[in-house]
Order: structure tokens, then sequence, then C-alpha cells
């Protein structure tokens, strides 16, 4: 009886699960002709299949939906890299690394002066929850920027891949060490949070240059079993983010670098692996963003709805603008594309990732910050993801 009611029980979480995909999928077919990003409508069917909903899922596990996190991110990273023209991109690589280290970090300070002045944080605190939400997602921006049936002028779309694409470990870094400073002491010395970054790019840098090689290597090489490519391929990218994050290094972006050098080599099934990755990453979109609507609870929205307004506003018209400008003060690209770039730096699953951190930390308010964060990611992506199109057209872009 016991056995019976395990299978009834798997077979239960199967059929829940092929369903909230099927209707992903299905859902995502609207995205083109109502210009909803899809990643938004994912979260809206976790949200309908979580306790709050109709589903009547009950999900309360942040670490599973950290792991899950953690997991898609790398494929996506990965793919993303590997679905990047190296030819393309290496004339934005400078704006990109720019917005990617300098605008974050502008990004956060420029919170952090709103959080502690006008919200009444403590200035760590402040820091922090700008640090959750400073960084544009990789898998928001990837969507809509390959969605796009008609390139960006200019190197506004190659920019925004870059900074996306490398974003994401400078947020982390900047996440993590402020948690710690949250519940640390405060006199941490400048010196070693500097050593502490160098250390982890430096490292995420030459790992996942040298995975990449070694992986071309490999996966260029024809094996007895030609559907083993993708497993292998699969392997590296795991064994890429692993490897550095043991040795503390930025495991984003080294899995990142490694597809960026494998989808740039030449070698005869290169399409094809391209191919796979890619349907590969939107599964882990299509999980992630599932997991990550299940563990909101829609009923806890309504109390954060009034600071959510006005910490959404402050990022999409000050924060994002500001950080945009500034880092790309000197750079060869004109005030149409800045003001394009601000707009089309989406919020998406990194931040509310993220922000499962201090769930899982037992940080005081953390299930409050969730759903803040959850509530601006949805604000930046309903107001700016669906009308970078017409923003595009606005400005002759």
């Amino acid at each position: 009886m016991d056995a019976l009611n395990v299978e009834l029980s798997l077979e239960h979480i199967l059929l829940a699960c092929s369903l909230l995909m099927l209707a992903s999928v299905l859902l995502s077919q609207a995205s083109s002709r109502t210009g909803i990003p899809s990643l938004l409508l994912f979260l809206l069917v976790g949200m309908l299949a979580g306790s709050d909903g109709p589903g009547g899922i009950q999900f309360d596990d942040p670490e599973l939906v950290q792991f899950l996190g953690m997991t898609s991110l790398v494929m996506i990273l990965y793919a993303g890299g590997f679905d990047t023209e190296w030819d393309a991109v290496r004339p934005a690589l400078g704006r990109g690394l720019s917005l990617a280290t300098l605008g974050v970090v502008l990004a956060v300070a420029a919170f952090g002066v709103f959080g502690v002045f006008v919200a009444g944080l403590d200035w760590r605190q402040a820091l922090l929850f700008g640090a959750i939400i400073s960084s544009t997602d990789a898998a928001a921006v990837f969507g809509v920027m390959r969605a796009r049936t008609e390139p960006l002028r200019g190197r506004v779309g190659e920019i925004l891949e870059v900074e996306s694409g490398c974003n994401d470990p400078m947020a982390v870094f900047l996440t993590i060490t402020l948690m710690d400073m949250a519940s640390g002491p405060e006199d941490t010395a400048v010196l070693t949070l500097v050593g502490d970054f160098v250390w982890e790019m430096g490292l995420g840098a030459v790992m996942g240059l040298v995975a990449g090689w070694i992986g071309a290597k490999l996966v260029g090489r024809p094996l007895s079993i030609r559907g083993l490519q993708p497993t292998l391929s699969i392997a590296i990218a795991l064994l890429t983010f692993s490897a550095t994050a043991l040795l503390e290094g930025s495991g984003f972006l080294a899995v990142y670098l490694a597809g960026l050098v494998m989808g740039n080599a030449k070698y005869d099934h290169r399409e094809s692996l391209t191919s796979f990755h890619d349907g590969l990453a939107w599964l882990a979109q299509v999980v992630m963003f599932l997991a990550l609507g299940l563990l909101v609870f829609p009923s806890r929205l309504t109390p954060v709805l009034v600071d959510g307004v006005a910490v959404a506003l402050f990022v999409v018209f000050v924060v994002r603008p500001l950080s945009v400008f500034v880092a790309l003060a000197f750079s060869r690209s004109h005030f149409r594309e800045k003001l394009l770039i601000s707009w089309a730096g989406l919020r998406g699953a990194v931040p509310i990732m993220l922000a499962t951190l201090l769930l899982v930390d037992h940080t005081p308010l953390a299930d409050r910050a969730f759903h803040l964060v959850f509530f601006v990611v949805v604000f930046s992506v309903l107001l700016q993801g669906t009308t970078i199109p017409l923003m595009a057209r606005l400005l002759r872009l």
C-alpha cells in the first residue's frame, strides 16, 4: 500500500510538472502577439499554481528554488555565451563591461542613498537591497533581444547582451559580501573586499577561458556515439561552474566565458550544439520562473504595493539611467542609444533568486524583502519589457 502511495505521489508530481510546463509553453506563444515577455507569463503560471492560487500547490522551499535557480542560470549563461558571436560583440565589449561593473556599483550606491535618506534603512541594509536588484537579467535580456525579428541599430543589442552576461557575477559578489557585512562587524577592510573581488573575477575569467578552450577541443572530436556530444557539453558547463565556485572564483562568469569560447570555435557539429543549448536554456527558464512563481504568495504582495511602486519607479527612472549615463559617459554611444540601453535594463530571475538568499539565511524581514523584490521585477518587466519595441521606434533605433 505504501509503495502504491509513493507511486501515485510521483505520478501526481509528474502530472503537475508536465501541465505547468505545457501551460507555460502555450502561453509563451502569446508573447509575440501581446508583447508581454514570456518570463512574466512563466511567473504568472507559477503564482496561479501556488498555494495562494487556484492550483493550490503547497510549496515553500527556498533552498530548492535556490538550487533550481542557480542550476538554471548556469545553463542560461552557458547557452547565452554559446550563441554569442564574438566578432559582433567585440566592438561593444568595453561598454558592456563598464555597465556590468561600474554600472552595477553605481546602481547599488544610488539605491543605498535612497534607502538611507528616504526609506530610513540602515546603510548596510540599503546597500544589500540595492545589490539584489542591481543587475539586469540574462534570461530576460537574451529572451527579449533574440525574440526580435529586426536587430537594433548601432551596438545596443550587443552592449545589453555583454552587460547581462557579465553583471550577474558582480551582483552575486556584492550581495553575498553585503550579507556578510550586515551580520558582521562594520569595520570590514576595503582592501579585503577589493582583493576578494579581484580574486573572484580574475579566477572566473581564467577558468572560463581555459575550460572553453579545453571544452572546444573535447567536443570537436567525434565520439563513437554522436548523441553524447550534448551530454559532454553539459558536463563541461557544470564542471566549469562548480570547480570555479569551489576555488572561490566566480562560477557564473566562468561558465559564460566557457560558452563564449566554445560557441565561437570551429568544428562540424557546432550549429547542432548551439540549437541544443538554446532549447535547454528555454527549459531552464521555464523551470526557474515556475519555481520562483510557486514560491511567491500573491496575498503577501498587497502589503508591499505602495513601497514596491515607489522602489520600482526609482529603479526604472533614476537608478538605471544614472548608472548607464555615468558608466557610458566617455563611450561612443550617442544619447539615443544610452536612453534605449537605460530602458532595456530588465530585471528578472536573478534579483528574485538573490532574494531567496535572505530567506535561506533567515534574515529579519526576509519574506517582505523577497516579495518586494518580486514586485519590482514584475513591474520592470511589465513596463519596460513590453515597450522596448515602441521605445526603439521612437528613438529611431
